[in-house]
């Protein structure tokens, strides 16, 4: 599984994520898109995000897919990805465009439009009701670019929750019930598809 971090950066919760895949059976990597550096609040985040980087990100992500791929723990024929927000962004973006299949996507928050034709990846996501970062619109685009691609796909709407929802260290907006619940979709999805 390849791990797409938030605009917040490779923080303690992304690697957390990291070590639940492990513990559940999956060879878990998550490469650093800025750096090391982390940001706290949303200005620092959009400075990383819009900060210089030594090479563009999506060859940052092919090269840590092909690297995962690579790697002995490795044992399957399925690769998987899962990105948060702006990771989240770039999970969809790479099931559509990898040189290496990718066999399952889930997508926190994150939604793209798009030509998912070539794409042979089952879909998960998981979004906000009430995200003012991510509209209903731009879900119910994705979810038509997936279904117009023939692509099998689950997207979960979670009541009364906020961007973010899933993440414990974003106080004022995680939900324990929605990210319980979207844990135990994801875990079923991966097992089932990976």
């Amino acid at each position: 599984m390849l791990v797409i971090h938030a605009w917040w950066g490779l923080n303690s919760f992304f690697r957390g994520f990291c070590d639940r895949l492990a513990a559940a059976g999956f060879v878990a990597l998550a490469p650093d898109l800025f750096d090391g550096q982390i940001a706290d609040t949303i200005a620092d985040a959009r400075r990383l995000r819009a900060s210089s980087r030594k090479e563009p990100t999506y060859q940052t992500l092919i090269g840590a897919l092909a690297e995962l791929r690579s790697h002995d723990a490795v044992t399957g024929t399925g690769l998987g990805v899962v990105g948060f927000s702006m990771g989240g962004h770039w999970a969809l973006w790479l099931s559509a465009h990898s040189p290496l299949p990718i066999t399952a996507t889930v997508t926190f928050y994150g939604a793209r439009g798009g030509d998912y034709a070539g794409s042979c990846s089952a879909y998960q996501g998981h979004f906000a009701e009430q995200d003012h970062w991510v509209s209903a619109a731009a879900r119910a685009r994705l979810h038509k670019c997936l279904e117009a691609a023939g692509c099998r796909s689950e997207l979960h709407v979670y009541p009364g929750t906020r961007h973010w929802f899933f993440e414990e260290n974003r106080r004022g907006v995680y939900d324990g019930r929605a990210a319980a619940l979207a844990w135990k979709r994801t875990r079923a999805f991966l097992d089932a598809t990976l």
